[in-house]
């Protein structure tokens, strides 16, 4: 198939929906298909040898936000795609789906970023009446889109109840070549735990971009259980302000590649602390390495943790849950032997989620669409 991809985030921005797009090209890549992406500017020329095609952008909080210009109508155009996917539309994305409608090419939204939230969460004068209208506009856009595609049940729930239809499940790839256990056998994951544990503390971690919508402040509550140390990894415009609230918490920066795994494997306990988010691919990386997970039951979480089987979910209205869960998991006579049980389970409970078999899934949805009369079928 010919797939032409509107993403809200591309490189070198990284983030949940930057990482999801590459991984996706990477695997129609493998699989035959011919892809061209449009992206926001600074962006790559190429990406695995298929053009990427910049578009003029701002900086807003660090993001660099496409603006909806006539440039993706020209793009489609020249590259006749049998499909356009739309990832985590909003702005550039909107523009993606209008201009797809009006030359009659079928549209594979993804749904990602729980902007609703985002928004509200940013805003002067956040709340309630900003959400409101920030789903009013997510309903004109995703109403463009012959199939939106959400990334757990939590998601699909959120997307029914705002009057959002012809939606259906597709989950998230995780790259278990780089994320696996082995890590913590190689050297230089050996010395980086030497470093962050130099009395034998249990590490308790957080992997992820540090913004307000990441509530990664919830941490606060871990710093005075006995034996842990904290760790953080990742960067964002909070950095600062965490780091000054919380002094004896390890920053360690954003890490990519090898280095993130190895991150990963130095831990003993994996935290995840945002309540609205839609998925939550650092479990399913936290999960592959063989670490338990500690997670708020709201949101993509409950489709990822099993609360005493390959980790524990808290109530995110009580801190107090958080320090108990993780206590459990760290301070208990039998700390260890949980770990090691629900880390093992958690590896195998994403063993068979590869980014191939997602990514074939996932033409399986561009060719439903592209069927006659797809849009009534889907509804």
């Amino acid at each position: 198939m010919r797939i032409a991809i509107v993403t809200e985030s591309f490189l070198p921005s990284l983030n949940g929906v930057t990482t999801s797009v590459c991984r996706v090209v990477d695997s129609l890549a493998a699989q035959g298909h011919e892809v061209v992406i449009v992206a926001p500017s600074p962006a790559p020329t190429t990406y695995r040898g298929f053009e990427v095609v910049g578009v003029t952008s701002v900086p807003v909080r660090q993001f660099q936000v496409g603006l909806p210009t006539r440039q993706i109508e020209a793009v489609l155009r020249r590259f006749a795609p049998d499909v356009v996917h739309v990832a985590s539309p909003f702005f550039l994305g909107a523009r993606g789906l209008y201009a797809a409608r009006a030359l009659g090419i079928p549209t594979v939204a993804i749904y990602q970023t729980d902007m609703a939230s985002y928004v509200a969460r940013h805003g002067r004068g956040a709340g309630t009446p900003l959400a409101a209208v920030t789903w009013a506009y997510l309903r004109k856009v995703h109403a463009l889109a012959d199939l939106t595609l959400a990334p757990s049940t939590a998601a699909l729930a959120d997307l029914a109840r705002e009057g959002i239809d012809r939606t259906a499940l597709w989950g998230r790839g995780v790259d278990g070549r780089l994320f696996h256990g082995g890590w913590r056998d190689d050297a230089g994951c050996r010395a980086l735990r030497r470093r962050l544990a130099p009395q034998q503390q249990i590490l308790v971690g957080y992997v992820g971009r540090l913004a307000p919508e990441k509530e990664v402040g919830r941490l606060a509550v871990l710093r005075t259980l006995p034996g842990v140390r904290v760790v953080v990894v990742g960067d964002g415009p909070s950095r600062a302000d965490l780091e000054q609230a919380m002094p004896d918490v390890v920053f360690l920066g954003r890490r990519e590649g090898d280095d993130l795994a190895r991150a990963y494997a130095a831990l003993d306990v994996f935290v995840h602390t945002g309540t609205s988010e839609t998925f939550g691919q650092t479990i399913q990386e936290a999960g592959a390495t063989g670490l338990p997970v500690v997670a708020p039951a709201a949101g993509g979480p409950l489709d990822l943790v099993e609360h005493g089987v390959t980790g524990l979910l808290f109530d995110p209205r009580d801190a107090g849950e958080l320090r108990s869960c993780v206590a459990q998991l760290s301070c208990a006579e039998d700390a260890w032997a949980r770990r090691a049980l629900m880390g093992e389970a958690g590896a195998a409970r994403v063993a068979d989620r590869t980014w191939d078999a997602l990514t074939e899934a996932l033409v399986d949805r561009y060719v439903a669409v592209s069927r006659p009369g797809s849009r009534v079928g889907l509804a």
